[in-house]
């Protein structure tokens, strides 16, 4: 396969890796898989004609109801967006998010026909420059965050599984994690995060040269967290100097996105990458747009875009200089929320 050269240990291409091995695993998909098989409702986004891309500057959502916002609903929803949803990991300080330098958005969309790769790589640019998330300005940047978009999603899976085995393999961690990153059908949308640590002083080093940790968006499995030996994951343990994004990668399956405007994806897709959320399969009483693929809403009225609760969130995660420390803890993210709602 024309991919096995990039996991050459030799060559210390440990993040040619996460961004060298996702152009070419994903190059025969890309190029084969035919332009999303989405259902489209709105006008502007049809998949068969030439599309009039839908415009891509972020509008502010109606704020919350006072319903909505009743009883601990936006305790439950911080706990649901804030990197993981283990609520006994104690996590307060230290939520994992895109520090800036090196550690800097760089979105690239593939599988779809060109115009839909660029919208939905731009979406994600605009709602990151929204909140305050640090964006690389320039177009051709190398991308950390990859959006493939394809018909098969076991193959592309296969192909995070090999390079996994490879680059994962010292100490042990894939022979004993594999079930993090193995292939699952019962999700449209699947994904895993690389996070590094080490606080202000990696920003402006190359991710092959620094610790990382990777984790599922659906973790099938849960891992001792460090520090305190509680069931969740492996972030937080440390000196809460911060815990970086450093790549993302978000696999579409459009068998099983049909119904949704790519508008609509892009805002989902834009969630992902802006905040870790693991299992987003709850339903909070505030809205979100990761309510649109969850099993825990019933009938209730999906959200077509991303809602007045997740950019409040995201604006407070990224409140702080993101740089020189650790975020927000929960508690201070819920009440910078409810001054954004300007009820306090």
């Amino acid at each position: 396969m024309r991919h096995v050269a990039l996991f050459d240990v030799r060559h210390r291409v440990l993040l040619a890796i996460t961004m060298g091995w996702l152009a070419t695993a994903c190059a025969d998909n890309a190029a084969s898989a035919p332009a999303a098989q989405l259902r489209q409702t709105d006008p502007h986004a049809s998949a068969t004609a030439s599309p009039e891309i839908p415009d891509v500057t972020v509008t502010p959502p109606t704020p919350p109801t006072d319903q909505e916002l009743a009883g601990d609903s936006l305790n439950r929803f911080v706990v649901h967006h804030a990197t993981v949803h283990y609520d006994n990991t104690g996590t307060t300080r230290n939520l994992a998010r895109w520090r800036g330098g090196m550690q800097s958005i760089c979105p690239l969309t593939v599988g779809l026909d060109p115009g839909y790769n660029t919208f939905v790589t731009a979406r994600i640019r605009a709602v990151a420059a929204y909140v305050g998330a640090p964006v690389q300005s320039g177009l051709q940047c190398k991308d950390n965050v990859r959006i493939l978009f394809t018909t098969d999603p076991e193959s592309a899976m296969k192909n995070v599984m090999e390079w996994a085995s490879v680059s994962f393999r010292a100490g042990g961690w894939y022979a004993k994690n594999w079930r993090l990153i193995e292939f699952k059908g019962d999700h449209a949308i699947q994904g895993w995060y690389m996070t590094t640590r080490g606080g202000a002083r990696v920003l402006n080093t190359d991710m092959a040269l620094v610790g990382i940790d990777l984790l599922p968006v659906w973790p099938e499995i849960t891992q001792n967290y460090v520090g305190i030996n509680a069931t969740g994951t492996r972030l937080g343990g440390g000196s809460g100097s911060g815990i970086g994004i450093g790549t993302v990668i978000l696999i579409v399956d459009t068998t099983k996105a049909v119904g949704y405007t790519i508008g609509t994806i892009a805002d989902y897709l834009a969630m992902l990458t802006l905040s870790m959320v693991q299992s987003p399969d709850y339903c909070d009483l505030l809205p979100s747009i990761l309510d649109l693929m969850s099993s825990s809403c019933g009938g209730r009225e999906m959200p077509t875009a991303i809602t007045a609760g997740d950019l409040a969130f995201l604006k407070a995660l990224y409140y702080l200089n993101t740089g020189l420390g650790p975020s927000l803890s929960r508690d201070d993210i819920q009440d910078n929320m409810m001054r954004q709602f300007k009820r306090r």
